[in-house]
């Protein structure tokens, strides 16, 4: 596999670029070349989540139209994979061709280190990082992808990198999309349990692979503890960010 295309979320390109930037330069390195499609929108993951059924099947009619003739689609978001690998074929189950297209896309979706270490088979991406790394594991990607051990492989083999524990590693940030704005007390008491967890385990830097949680944890950091440094995987495989 020489080309992948990119599927950019929307908290990457409204607020978070240099995420996607590094996901570019990540691909590059490891020789796959990169295509985007201008028309692609939002998967339909919010209006999903909120409960509006008609829009979000309209946006999944277009995400598919859009990267249906790929070979394979790369995201660094768990979250935005697993709408379309899990959700669209529950949202066109009395859709019998559309069903059908959107199974047969979704086989061919990957989050970033899904795709780094179990479709391509690399697990050393010539990466450094001088000290101990603490790593968060996003809920839909840890529990709705299983996606859990792939990016800790690729950790473990950045040169000069200590992965430690993280206490309740897999335990929820508070972020959750509509869940932060629905119940900002339950919010903003997880993020702070989380926080507290990452500056308890004396690492250099928190990694993460989700987008939505780099933001709710980087940004309590950041009023709370100033200086803590909190990074995406791509950026960290990268050293950019």
């Amino acid at each position: 596999m020489k080309t992948v295309s990119l599927f950019i979320p929307c908290l990457v390109d409204l607020f978070l670029p240099d995420i996607g930037e590094a996901t570019v330069t990540l691909l590059r390195k490891l020789g796959i070349d990169t295509i985007y499609h201008d028309g692609q929108t939002c998967c339909g993951q919010p209006a999903f989540h909120a409960g509006r059924r008609l829009e979000t099947v309209q946006l999944a009619k277009r995400f598919v139209e859009i990267f249906e003739t790929d070979e394979a689609i790369v995201c660094p978001s768990g979250t935005c994979v697993l709408m379309v690998k899990k959700h669209y074929p529950d949202l066109f189950a009395d859709q019998p061709e559309w069903l059908e297209r959107a199974k047969n896309l979704a086989d061919r979706v990957y989050e970033l280190s899904q795709f780094i270490v179990d479709v391509l088979g690399i697990e050393d991406v010539g990466a450094s990082f001088e000290g101990k790394v603490a790593y968060h594991e996003s809920c839909q990607l840890s529990r709705g992808l299983g996606v859990v051990e792939q990016p800790k492989k690729l950790i473990q083999a950045t040169a000069g990198a200590e992965l430690v524990p993280l206490q309740n590693a897999s335990v929820c940030c508070g972020f959750g999309g509509h869940f932060s704005f629905n119940y900002p007390e339950i919010s903003e008491a997880l993020v702070k349990e989380k926080a507290d967890h990452f500056m308890s385990s004396e690492a250099d830097v928190l990694v993460l692979s989700e987008p939505g949680c780099y933001l709710n944890i980087n940004g309590y950091l950041s009023r709370h503890h100033p200086g803590s440094k909190v990074m995406h995987i791509a950026n960290f495989l990268t050293g950019s960010g």
